[in-house]
């Protein structure tokens, strides 16, 4: 871009009245093991929500996709390795207010994996862990998950019929 294109820019977006929106991706993996169903979820490490438990994701960088940010952030947060697995779409979830920091769009995604490959929390994760869907959802249901997660992993585990010990609607 010219120095006269950026500045330009800078100017207009200096009086620019809109609310930035900004837009994420989050995963909700399953799995079993020894009959019991389990969730792939993070501890946050930073505000907001710090210390909450929450599904893996965050920003969609400008060269990617919302698809290609769930299989990236997923495996950054947790060291479980996405290449090549079959994320289906969960949905859009886009109230005003599900974040402190600000306007955020996220789509979330989610796959049941055939096995329980070993979680390790890395970047904004404190702790990565396969969780008993039943400890998860108790947590879900006196909220204390972060962001509006909850919600999401109701509706992506409705999608898994295969899930144990979820009162699927």
């Amino acid at each position: 871009m010219s120095l006269i294109g950026s500045l330009a820019a800078k100017i207009a977006a200096r009086f620019d009245d809109r609310t930035p929106v900004y837009y994420a991706a989050d995963v909700v993996l399953f799995t079993r093991s020894e009959n019991l169903s389990y969730v792939l979820l993070i501890e946050r490490a930073w505000n907001p929500h710090k210390g909450k438990l929450a599904l893996p994701g965050g920003h969609v960088d400008p060269d990617e996709t919302s698809h290609e940010a769930a299989r990236r952030e997923g495996t950054e947060e947790t060291g479980v390795d996405l290449a090549g697995v079959d994320l289906s779409l969960v949905g859009i979830y886009d109230q005003p207010d599900r974040d402190a920091r600000g306007r955020y769009v996220t789509v979330a995604y989610t796959a049941f994996l055939p096995g329980m490959p070993t979680a390790t929390a890395g970047d904004d994760a404190a702790a990565a862990a396969w969780v008993p869907l039943r400890a998860a959802y108790g947590q879900a249901m006196r909220a204390r998950m972060a962001f509006d997660h909850e919600r999401i992993l109701f509706d992506a585990a409705r999608m898994h019929p295969e899930l144990s010990h979820w009162p699927h609607t």
